[in-house]
């Protein structure tokens, strides 16, 4: 794994290692959960000047992990252990919290997801985000108590508990959640999400050409896993 941002390893940190080791085909796989189809811009910047950087690996990019149904599953968890430890024994709604509104695939995706979370626990439930592109965690919560909920917790759609995680949770609690999740962090489930990406990305690096000049020796592809 790598990181865009400051913390430790740098994807160049990391594309360095991978170079070293012999590989020559990498696949970037954007660990976005709420980008279902398009990446960011950093993501196409980073692939940019990746190639450049790099002129004898070949790359290419991932479509984001984004909000799959199977992660649900995993916020559930973290949710009641939050609820566990907080000892929450009474609940009335729900936030479903994420860093970002994303594409528009995958907000469509993030309100599906709301819905079923919604009728999974027959509680209303709304979407916050954490980067003023769409309702707050405050407001969601207010819209709850304008709807005479009172005993409201939030899901934290978030894959690391980065600054954006902390300050919604900050949130959260000042305006009178009675629980937050940790976030969905390192599971089984994203980690087959990872693999699946990756599986589908590298058919690009395969070259499927029918040699024209039988005197060619034959050539094999190894594609290694990052």
């Amino acid at each position: 794994g790598a990181f865009l941002q400051a913390s430790p390893p740098s994807t160049g940190q990391v594309i360095d290692q991978l170079a070293a080791s012999g590989t020559d085909e990498v696949v970037l796989v954007p660990l976005e959960l709420t980008h279902a189809v398009e990446c960011e811009p950093a993501m196409a910047e980073l692939l940019h000047r990746a190639r450049g950087d790099y002129p004898d690996l070949r790359f290419t990019l991932s479509r984001p992990i984004g909000p799959e149904i199977s992660l649900l599953t995993i916020l559930d968890q973290r949710l009641r252990a939050s609820l566990s430890q907080a000892r929450c024994l009474e609940l009335d709604g729900l936030v479903l919290s994420a860093a970002c509104t994303g594409d528009v695939r995958g907000s469509a995706l993030l309100a599906r997801r709301a819905r079923q979370w919604s009728t999974h626990h027959r509680l209303p439930c709304l979407t916050a985000v954490a980067d003023d592109s769409g309702p707050s965690v405050a407001q969601a919560i207010m819209g709850l108590r304008a709807q005479g909920r009172r005993h409201i917790a939030v899901g934290s759609f978030f894959l690391g508990a980065d600054e954006a995680y902390h300050t919604q949770s900050d949130i959260a609690y000042r305006y009178g959640a009675v629980s937050v999740s940790e976030p969905i962090g390192a599971c089984r489930e994203v980690l087959d999400l990872v693999l699946a990406r990756y599986a589908f990305a590298a058919m690009d690096l395969l070259d499927f050409g029918i040699e024209e000049e039988l005197d060619e020796p034959e050539r094999h592809l190894s594609v290694a896993t990052a």
